[in-house]
């Protein structure tokens, strides 16, 4: 369990701490806080109980109109918006010293105009999230992700942290093609964290896309998994419920044990984010789930 990691989101869940983390953890993702005093609280436990931070940008909350970077916009100005929000985001990081810090991508997301991603309730958080492969050239794509990434690598270089990109919905031009694969072989500091719950969602709902295929083609860049589970059937149901063994694929589920027979894969020793709802289950069931991720993930 060295390498488990638990969340903390808007504010510093002390109930959440006390109940989720474990003292052989590796550390705490912090996302959003909203609050100075949360930021504190966060190291005072950190030098109370030594563990280590990652931050899921950006760590505060309110310091831009929206919450990610959008690095890709069509918009000039909110793209260079964005990297001054990352430049001062990036520097404010320095009060709890990250190991690693977390930006989503594609931001915003090219999406797949065949597939019916409202319907099916992929979150955004509004319509500038996201925009269709129609309305971007594929050259113009490459050309500000390229931008990004080096920007992304030589950033965190000057500020010692590791880069980590947690993939999105996933546009076809990066599973159809060998665009990502060839741009973290250009910047190979930057590493790829995969959501179980996303990649389960989309494999169900996008016709083209097969997770476990993806997966295994960029295996080798992987270095963090965030975890969690839900339902999908006529619906989608239960989301960030925790990963158990009870939770069968022919019910809907994802299928973990699948996904982690990849990740094995993976010369890397994989950090693990359990980014569930843990209220949704006893602790003696939260003890089976830490259990079972442990005997998988070997």
């Amino acid at each position: 369990m060295k390498n488990f990691i638990i969340g903390q989101h808007g504010f510093f869940n002390k109930s959440k701490y006390e109940r989720d983390f474990r003292k052989e953890f590796w550390g705490i993702e912090a996302c959003l806080l909203k609050a100075e005093d949360d930021i504190n609280i966060l190291n005072e436990f950190k030098c109370k109980d030594n563990y280590n931070i990652g931050i899921h940008f950006p760590l505060r909350s309110g310091q831009w109109e929206h919450r990610d970077p959008q690095y890709l916009s069509n918009d000039e100005n909110i793209r260079k918006e964005s990297y001054e929000y990352m430049n001062k985001e990036i520097e404010y990081a320095k009060i709890v010293n990250p190991k690693y810090i977390l930006f989503h991508y594609p931001k915003p997301v090219l999406l797949d105009n065949r597939v019916d991603w409202h319907g099916w309730k992929w979150r955004f958080a509004d319509k500038s999230e996201y925009f269709f492969d129609n309305e971007c050239e594929l050259d113009t794509f490459i050309e500000r992700s390229k931008f990004f990434f080096n920007w992304l690598s030589e950033k965190a270089k000057q500020e010692s942290f590791t880069p980590i990109i947690e993939l999105d919905a996933i546009p076809r031009c990066v599973y159809e093609t060998s665009l990502l694969s060839d741009l973290l072989r250009e910047f190979p500091d930057i590493r790829v964290c995969v959501d179980i719950g996303r990649l389960h969602l989309q494999h169900k709902i996008d016709n083209n896309f097969d997770s476990f295929e993806f997966l295994e083609s960029i295996i080798e860049f992987v270095s963090e998994v965030h975890l969690w589970n839900l339902q999908i059937t006529d619906e989608v149901k239960h989301s960030h419920f925790p990963a158990l063994p009870t939770l069968k694929p022919e019910d809907g589920w994802a299928d973990v044990n699948r996904y982690f027979e990849i990740l094995r894969l993976s010369d890397e020793d994989l950090k693990i984010l359990f980014e569930h709802n843990s209220d949704l289950i006893s602790e003696s069931e939260l003890d089976e789930c830490y259990k079972w991720i442990e005997s998988i993930a070997k």
